[in-house]
């Protein structure tokens, strides 16, 4: 290779990588400018509302306080700090039971089978009607209440069979049903998502490993699952978002009571607001953080 012609390769792999550049950079701008014309101005109001007290409603009028909202959810509310600390719980819990059974019915549906089609739509249904005033009514069908005793199950005579048991192991049983409808009603999104990834890995490495004698449990644990990590980080991330934002939430409801059931108290409504949020994303930068580290990306590992 002549002198002149190195100089000119270097410089054609680094127009490759602006290019490449500039295509990530042209994907998020839609959302970039959507965010700076409908979201960014009402995030710095919502956070500047946090360090005020609302006087005035009608004329909007707020009287600056520094930390004391963010005081009061610390040291004076006896319900903000139990409540949050309970909803991070039951999310550690349901998270993984969502991914799993995500990932357990992907890799069933994605079998040649018959019915497969129609066995998928069962599955994505709770995504197209389950709007959250739709879940509350049909939930409320069977007096459910996911923070309270009442079992999703009464309606087909549960209750019998468990009583015998003696009220504790009956109201566990009864836990586990209604965190198990709920679990289930949250898996549509993700199961498809799993789908688009099994379908996603060629058939080729499942051949080279037949070929080589292995059995269904290796490939899943050397093939299906390294390929689909990427698909994994990603139906973690989306389910946190959803599970901390669903419709039975009992932050999100506390907050809108404080903000518009009558107190009006929009100040402290916002810091509460963002002390969720701080929460959420903290503990969406620790699972990226754990998901990067055990995340396989075929051509570039």
């Amino acid at each position: 290779m002549s002198a002149t012609t190195a100089p000119r390769v270097r410089r054609m792999r680094l127009s490759l990588s602006k290019q490449q550049a500039l295509t990530g950079y042209a994907f998020i701008l839609p959302w970039f400018i959507g965010f700076l014309i409908f979201l960014a101005y009402p995030l710095f109001q919502s956070l500047w509302l946090s360090f005020n007290n609302m006087e005035n409603l009608v004329n909007f009028q707020l009287k600056y306080i520094g930390a004391a909202n963010y005081i009061e959810a610390f040291l004076i509310d006896a319900q903000f700090v139990p409540m949050l600390i309970t909803v991070i719980r039951n999310q550690i819990i349901d998270i993984p039971l969502i991914l799993m059974f995500s990932l357990f019915t992907a890799i069933v549906v994605n079998q040649k089978l018959p019915g497969q089609g129609f066995f998928r739509a069962i599955f994505f249904l709770p995504v197209v009607i389950g709007s959250g005033l739709v879940v509350q009514q049909l939930f409320g069908q069977f007096n459910a209440d996911p923070n309270q005793s009442g079992p999703l199950v009464r309606g087909i005579d549960v209750p019998t069979m468990v009583l015998v048991l003696g009220p504790e192991a009956a109201q566990a049983i009864f836990d586990l049903m209604n965190r198990l409808s709920l679990v289930l009603w949250r898996t549509g999104v993700q199961i498809l998502l799993f789908i688009a990834g099994l379908q996603g890995i060629s058939s080729t490495l499942y051949e080279a490993a037949r070929v080589d004698g292995a059995t269904e449990w290796e490939k899943f644990w050397k093939i299906t699952l390294p390929m689909i990590s990427p698909i994994i980080l990603l139906n973690a991330i989306y389910t946190i978002v959803d599970s901390f934002t669903d419709v039975f939430n009992p932050i999100l409801n506390y907050i809108r009571g404080l903000a518009f059931a009558g107190q009006f108290r929009m100040g402290y409504a916002a810091a509460l607001g963002w002390v969720y949020f701080v929460v959420v994303f903290l503990l969406m930068l620790v699972v990226f953080w754990i998901g990067q580290r055990h995340t396989f990306y075929a051509g570039e590992r």
